[in-house]
């Protein structure tokens, strides 16, 4: 069974995320944020309603009783942009804080998720115990990059848009277990494929606080993928960004180390977890995706059981030009479905 990690969110009124993840004994790590920390997602505790106290308790609950069970912690300080704190004294000391704090919980974390080298080299210094793992959102779609890297680098997420070829993958796999390194993906991207929005929406990201409350432009949409969707003739591609089935996930077993579910802030992780644990998901596959587009394509959906039995083979060869072939756009109508009613 693959390694999957899953990704911690706050629920104020429902089950505490360790109930969730401890159902699957598939998610051997569960990666999370540091409260009002900039991250890969919106700050945890960023809303003003949102007591900073009571959700330290339950990040503390939570990371206790996944200690508990043996499962590995991961730290994300995975944002792409700490403005003018780039390379300071203050984010070395603020990231040795959070350490200490953790720590001090019996919650010390295995593993922290980085994309900035500085925060790298800062956690090689003060915890050089910890494997630092390269966040998906430095795209490393090359060995070269890989090399690079290795000096500050335990691990690598692969870059999203390369890794439904397999003779890929296999070539990531094969230099990060000849050197010692482990090579991790992310199954259920809604992303888009080569997405030229990327950089922006990232930093917009690691400052979404201050976003939130700034006067900004009515009508403005910062997300190239919701943008395009409201056009029928883009939906096509949804099939040619980067996910992975839960039917083509063994492909994968013995190619990566860890298989990274993204559920932050998706409405119903436990359906993600169970579908890729499973291996197979009768229903949207929309549904599975974080960022999920079933409001964008409604009153259609993607019927995931509808998919041909050559899926995987002709896109895992695929060329990803995508002007001629037309092989999405027939799959699309195949497995695009009304809902009833």
């Amino acid at each position: 069974m693959i390694a999957l990690a899953a990704g911690y969110q706050h629920f104020a009124d429902g089950a505490p995320f360790a109930e969730i993840a401890l159902r699957h004994p598939s998610v051997r790590e569960v990666y999370f944020p540091w409260v009002g920390e900039p991250s890969g997602r919106p700050k945890l505790g960023f809303e003003e309603e949102d007591d900073p106290d009571e959700l330290a308790a339950a990040l503390k609950r939570d990371l206790t009783r996944l200690r508990e069970a043996g499962v590995r912690l991961d730290l994300l300080l995975n944002a792409n942009c700490y403005g003018a704190e780039a390379m300071s004294t203050a984010l070395e000391k603020r990231i040795e804080g959070i350490l200490e704090k953790l720590d001090s919980w019996g919650c010390k974390p295995e593993v922290c998720t980085v994309a900035s080298p500085f925060v790298a080299r800062t956690l090689k210094t003060v915890a050089p115990d910890v494997e630092v793992r390269a966040s998906v959102n430095m795209r490393l779609t090359t060995l070269q990059a890989f090399r690079y890297l290795a000096p500050l680098f335990d691990s690598y997420y692969l870059g999203r848009d390369v890794q439904r070829n397999l003779e890929t993958v296999r070539r990531f796999s094969d230099w990060c277990h000849d050197n010692g390194k482990k090579l991790c993906i992310l199954a259920n991207s809604g992303c888009l494929r080569n997405c030229p929005w990327q950089t922006y929406h990232d930093n917009l990201i690691a400052h979404s606080d201050e976003a939130m409350k700034a006067k900004n432009v009515q009508g403005w949409c910062p997300h190239l993928c919701w943008t395009m969707y409201r056009n029928p003739a883009n939906f096509a591609e949804i099939l040619k960004s980067t996910w992975i089935r839960p039917e083509d996930l063994h492909r994968y077993d013995g190619l990566v180390d860890v298989v990274k579910l993204a559920t932050r802030q998706h409405a119903n992780p436990d359906m993600v977890i169970s579908a890729y644990e499973r291996g197979t998901f009768e229903g949207n596959l929309l549904d599975l995706f974080e960022p999920g587009f079933s409001p964008a394509f409604f009153p259609k959906f993607i019927d995931n059981s509808a998919f041909p039995a050559d899926w995987f083979d002709r896109t895992s060869a695929c060329v990803r030009e995508c002007t001629e072939c037309g092989y999405c756009e027939k799959t699309l109508a195949a497995c695009m479905k009304g809902f009833a009613g």
